[in-house]
C-alpha cells in the first residue's frame, strides 16, 4: 500500500498548508488516537507521538500493546494520514520549519533520499542510538538513509523484494505450466524473457484476458532490479542518457505493442476492477501487493494466485522510522523505534501485514519461512522473497525519484497502449518529467 506514491504526485503548495498543522494533530486512524491526544500523555506516562501515512500494521499487529505491556509508564499514540502524497508534503514542510514534528516521523523510500540530503540535521543520528547494529539491516536498505558523511537519519521497518505473482488457473488455460519454480524458470535472469512468456500466453489466453496488469508495473519491476536509474552516485539526474531506462521504456513499450499489457494506471479504481474481474494473468508483486490484490479480487479468487521468482531481484516500496531532534520525547522515541525495528518485531509485522522484513535475521524465524497468504493457498512465500531482498541492487534513490517514475509510466510508457509510438511516448515522458523537475 505504501509504494503506490509514485503512482500519483500532487504535491500543491494549497496541501502543504492546509496539512501543515493536520500532521501535529495527526488523522487518528481511529477514535481511540484521538481519546489520548496530548502529548503529556495521562496517569504520568509518557505518551509518544508516531507520524504515519497508509496502513503500516503496527498497531493491527499488536506490537504498540506489546511495548507498552513491556514499558507500563510508556503511551503509543498513533497519527495516521491516508496518502503517502499528502503526508509528506506536510511533513517535509516541518522539517523545513523544524516544528510541528511528531516524536517518530515515518519517511517512504521514495522520499528518503531528499530527507537524507536536505534534512538530515533536524533528526536523531539513529546509528548511535542504544542498541541499534548495522549489521541487522540489509546493507542497501541502511545505506538508503545515510548521509554522505556517515550519519542514519532512519531505521528501516519493512523492504518490497521484487517476484511476479500470478494466476494459475489462467496459466493452466494457456497452456504454461502452474508450478512456482517452473514459472520462475521460464523468464530467469531476463526480463525480456517474461515478455516473450507473455507472447506463449497471449496466444492462448482465455478470452478478454491480459498477461501483465499494466505498462507502468512492468517497466517499474524492470527498473527496481538496476544499480543506477533516474540518478548517478554523485546526484546528476541521468534518466534521459542512461541505458537501462531506455531498455526498460523499450521492452515495456514493445509488451505494449504486442497487446500484453492492459491500458490501465496501477492503484485507479478502473484498475482495481481488473482484479475483481480476472482480466490479468500475471502483475509485479512485492509482499504488499498480495494486500492489494486481496482487497480487490472476489473471494473465489482465494488461493488461485501463486508467486515465483521475478526475472531479477528488486525492489519496490519500503519505510524508515525517524526521530526529530525537536520531538518532545526524544530519547523514549529512539528506544521505541530502535525495539520497533528489531527483526523479531518486523517478522511478526510480515505475518499480520505482509510487509516483508528489512532484518535478514528475520528470514529464517517461522513467521517468514512458514508464511502463507489467502490468495496463494499454502504456497510457502517467505523464502521466495527472502531471497529476492537479498538479490536486490544496492540503487541509487534520487530526491525526485517519484516524479521521474510517474512521468514515464503515466505520462510514457501507457500511451503506447493507446496508439502512440515508443518515440512519440519517450518524448511525452521526458518533456513532462523535465517540465516538473524545473518547477
Amino acid at each position: 500500500m505504501r509504494a503506490r506514491t509514485w503512482t500519483r504526485q500532487t504535491v500543491v503548495l494549497a496541501a502543504v498548508a492546509t496539512l501543515g498543522a493536520g500532521l501535529l494533530a495527526g488523522c487518528a486512524d481511529d477514535g481511540k488516537d484521538e481519546e489520548n491526544s496530548s502529548s503529556g500523555g495521562g496517569g504520568g506516562k509518557t505518551t509518544i507521538s508516531v507520524g504515519l501515512f497508509g496502513t503500516m500494521g503496527f498497531k493491527e499487529a499488536g506490537l504498540y500493546d506489546e511495548y507498552e505491556k513491556l514499558n507500563p509508564k510508556i503511551k503509543i499514540e498513533q497519527n495516521v494520514v491516508e496518502r503517502n502524497e499528502n503526508y509528506y508534503p506536510a511533513l517535509l514542510n516541518h522539517l523545513t520549519t523544524n516544528s510541528g514534528l511528531l516524536d517518530v516521523q515515518a519517511v517512504e523510500v521514495a522520499n528518503i533520499a531528499e530527507v537524507t540530503a536536505t534534512q538530515a540535521d533536524k533528526l536523531e543520528d539513529m546509528s548511535k542510538a542504544p542498541g541499534v547494529d548495522k549489521s541487522k539491516w540489509l546493507p542497501w536498505k541502511w545505506q538508503q538513509a545515510t548521509t554522505k558523511d556517515g550519519k542514519t537519519i532512519g531505521l528501516g521497518t519493512d523492504v518490497g523484494p521484487m517476484a511476479i505473482c500470478y494466476r494459475t488457473d489462467l496459466f493452466k488455460q494457456a497452456g504454461l505450466p502452474t508450478d512456482p519454480s517452473e514459472v520462475g524458470k521460464l523468464w530467469a535472469g531476463d526480463w525480456a524473457k517474461l515478455v516473450d512468456v507473455g507472447e506463449r500466453y497471449k496466444s492462448k489466453a482465455p478470452k478478454g484476458t491480459f498477461f501483465m496488469d499494466s505498462p507502468g508495473g512492468l517497466i517499474n519491476a524492470i527498473l527496481s532490479s538496476e544499480k543506477e536509474k533516474f540518478y548517478d552516485s554523485s546526484g546528476e539526474v541521468i534518466y534521459k542518457t542512461n541505458p537501462a531506462v531506455q531498455a526498460a521504456f523499450n521492452l515495456t513499450a514493445e509488451a505494449a505493442e504486442k497487446g500484453l499489457v492492459q491500458s490501465q494506471t496501477q492503484f485507479q479504481p478502473s484498475w482495481n476492477s481488473t482484479i475483481a474481474n480476472n482480466k490479468f494473468a500475471a502483475i509485479a508483486c512485492p509482499p504488499w501487493m498480495l494486500g492489494t490484490i486481496k482487497g480487490n479480487a472476489k473471494p473465489e479468487a482465494a488461493g488461485k494466485w501463486a508467486v515465483a521468482v521475478a526475472p531479477k531481484g528488486g525492489n519496490w516500496g519500503g519505510t524508515f522510522l525517524t526521530v526529530p531532534k525537536s520531538g518532545k520525547n526524544v530519547k523514549e522515541a529512539q528506544k521505541f523505534v530502535t525495539w520497533l525495528t528489531a527483526p523479531e518485531q518486523q517478522a511478526k509485522l510480515f505475518k499480520v501485514q505482509a510487509s516483508f522484513p528489512s532484518a535478514p535475521s528475520a528470514y529464517t524465524m517461522p513467521e517468514v519461512t512458514d508464511a502463507t497468504n489467502e490468495m496463494t493457498g499454502d504456497q510457502k512465500i517467505g523464502p521466495i522473497f527472502a531471497e529476492a531482498a537479498k538479490a536486490a541492487p544496492v540503487q541509487v534513490i534520487g530526491p525526485k525519484d517519484q516524479i521521474i517514475m510517474q512521468g514515464l509510466s503515466d505520462n510514457g510508457v501507457i500511451l503506447v497502449t493507446k496508439g502512440k509510438s515508443a518515440k512519440d511516448a519517450w518524448e511525452s515522458a521526458i518533456k513532462t518529467i523535465d517540465n516538473k523537475l524545473d518547477q
